[in-house]
């Protein structure tokens, strides 16, 4: 007979995998993470077939944790793209600075071809409130499907420079406080009223005319005068 499985294994093996993933990105190997864990490779994979189904299964908890939080801190009744932009994205930076190695880890996954259409899918139709303001705050060209990864690229890439600041260098946040720093990364998705019907807006992003590159300079510059 089969022993059953222990919860506290199972979340063990969920956590050294985080830390793995966050540390060494995907490539990190399963016997790492099993000894991380306290338990044998092959205890593992009673609990996880695969590496790519112990993947998924933290990808979708940790997003799962990560869209309680955002949405518990977002107002349902406000209808401002700009403000849902903002409160989005503060959210996520607060967060982020809260949960280091789980942002390290979701960063490293989020951008995977192994995390599958099942597994995003999951995360989107458990919170349909926050993909619905999602699909009214982000500029629509960040929301097809030729741009989407470069908008996903482009959000996680400010929020993880956003979050690192704030996090490990107190001398300059204490001039420049986390709270000043999150508006810094919203302009540059965030959906405008000349946006709608507006077909400058849909020219490829990787152009540099495009106003995401200006944003991009115009933060690069204030931030090299802090």
């Amino acid at each position: 007979m089969a022993r059953p499985k222990s919860e506290d294994k199972k979340q063990a093996l969920l956590e050294a995998a985080t830390a793995a993933f966050a540390q060494s990105g995907i490539a990190a190997s399963t016997s790492a993470i099993a000894r991380s864990a306290g338990v044998a490779e092959g205890t593992l994979f009673r609990y996880f077939a695969t590496k790519d189904e112990l993947l998924n299964e933290l990808y979708l908890a940790i997003k799962l944790r990560l869209v309680r939080t955002m949405i518990a801190g977002l107002d349902p009744d406000e209808k401002r793209p700009k403000e849902n932009a903002r409160n989005i994205w503060n959210s996520y930076i607060d967060w982020g600075v809260r949960n280091p190695m789980e942002h390290k880890a979701i960063r490293r996954m989020a951008l995977s071809e192994r995390i599958t259409d099942e597994t995003r899918r999951q995360v989107k139709e458990s919170f349909p409130e926050l993909n619905e303001m999602c699909q009214l705050s982000v500029k629509e060209i960040f929301l097809s499907e030729a741009y989407r990864a470069f908008g996903d690229a482009l959000f996680l890439s400010l929020a993880e420079t956003t979050i690192e600041f704030a996090s490990h260098d107190p001398q300059r946040a204490g001039r420049l406080s986390p709270s000043a720093l999150k508006p810094c990364g919203t302009p540059c998705m965030r959906r405008t009223p000349n946006d709608a019907g507006n077909t400058a807006s849909l020219r490829s992003p990787y152009r540099p005319d495009l106003p995401v590159y200006r944003t991009l300079l115009a933060l690069w510059a204030r931030v090299r005068r802090v």
